[in-house]
């Protein structure tokens, strides 16, 4: 039998992320989704690039830009972006910088 919930607890768990480095922990991985931890150094920064799937960016902590497409954003907490497949995007971190990638099924 399988279990109806998953628990991740490593939202706020201190990670020690060195300079010039992001450090990415795959908390769930399931068959609807797909949820990743990134913590990013100040400076550090995704070059451009595409998901195959819709996704969803949401800044815990600190601050950076995120580029969609042709635009540019603030980040900071509470921010959630939801992006369709294919979108180019980058997030450059200003600050020690932390935030969850959600990679959704196509069929969600």
């Amino acid at each position: 039998m399988t279990t109806p919930f998953a628990v991740m607890t490593a939202l706020q768990e201190p990670i020690t992320v060195a300079p010039d480095t992001i450090v990415s922990r795959t908390l769930y991985n399931g068959d609807d989704v797909r949820v990743v931890l990134f913590v990013f150094a100040p400076g550090q920064e995704l070059s451009e690039h595409t998901a195959a799937r819709p996704a969803l960016i949401h800044i815990l902590e600190g601050l950076g830009t995120i580029g969609l497409g042709g635009e540019t954003l603030g980040a900071a907490p509470g921010l959630l972006v939801h992006m369709t497949p294919g979108l180019p995007h980058t997030i450059v971190a200003t600050t020690e910088l932390r935030m969850l990638l959600y990679l959704l099924a196509t069929s969600v």
